[in-house]
């Protein structure tokens, strides 16, 4: 067993009455397995991944419940303790690139940043020789030319490469996709999943994938959770899950797959 979350609750006490944003998630994942939570937006699955990697501000937001990752409670690890793990261990590809790319760095050295906090004694050579592995890994074309380039001269598609490069430079255990696919249109959508199914298959890392939509969690994923208003609804296999929806808001889900392409960003063509 690689991830046993017992009964995660995320509760938001900054004025009036508490806002419970998870309520009681539990979910077991084995190594290599790739599993969805689904949702629309609020329904918790975001805050329930930012939970999981340490990444809400403790001050007025209580978060209780047990989350072993190898046997390591990750809830209960100081902050120092959790930065020793997040990004060797455990990893996250966020939805919007641009607002996590530093546009003033160029794109080899964001992707060593990891490498710069956890591995001190490579050298640079040995650091950018482990960047271009990743970027060629995240399915980066020409991987020398893009080292030296900037976040503003790739498109959409290319700057979320960049970003699956940067989460898999130290080859973590588990990589949480945050809405990796939202902002792009359904061609390089698709490219995304087959990049994330290659790197299941030849790193053998798991993935937490967290959409809003279950199509393309189905296209990925083994097993989904269904969550809404911060609570699961439904989980199964995927298969089941997609062909047999047991609840009204699930198959709310699937009826409102996106039926048309989204417009990806300038730049870099992919």
């Amino acid at each position: 067993m690689m991830l046993d979350v017992q009964n995660l609750s995320v509760v938001f006490t900054d004025r009036g009455a508490p806002f419970t944003a998870v309520d009681n998630f539990s979910l077991r994942m084995d190594r290599g397995e790739i599993v969805g939570i689904v949702g629309e937006s609020g329904s918790g699955k975001s805050m329930t991944a930012h939970a999981l990697m340490g990444l809400i501000r403790r001050s007025q937001v209580t978060v209780t419940g047990r989350a072993l990752f190898e046997g390591t409670d990750l809830l209960s690890l100081s902050r120092e303790e959790l930065r020793k793990v997040q990004g060797r261990d455990l990893s996250i590809i966020f939805q919007e690139p641009m607002t996590s790319l530093n546009p003033t760095m160029r794109i080899g050295k964001q992707v060593e940043e990891s490498l710069r906090i956890h591995e001190g004694g490579l050298s640079q050579a040995q650091r950018k020789a482990k960047a271009l592995d990743a970027m060629a890994l995240a399915g980066l074309p020409d991987p020398e030319e893009l080292y030296r380039q900037w976040p503003h001269q790739l498109s959409g598609g290319m700057r979320q490469r960049v970003m699956i490069a940067s989460a898999l430079v130290l080859r973590p255990r588990l990589l949480i996709a945050d809405e990796p696919t939202t902002a792009l249109d359904v061609t390089i959508q698709a490219q995304i999943l087959e990049t994330l199914k290659e790197i299941n298959r030849k790193e053998g890392a798991a993935i937490l994938f967290i959409s809003h939509d279950l199509g393309v969690v189905k296209a990925l994923c083994s097993r989904v959770v269904v969550m809404k208003q911060g609570r699961i609804v439904e989980s199964g296999a995927a298969e089941d899950v997609f062909r047999h929806p047991r609840e009204d808001y699930t198959r709310l889900l699937i009826a409102s797959r996106p039926s048309r392409k989204k417009l990806g960003g300038g730049g870099r063509n992919e």
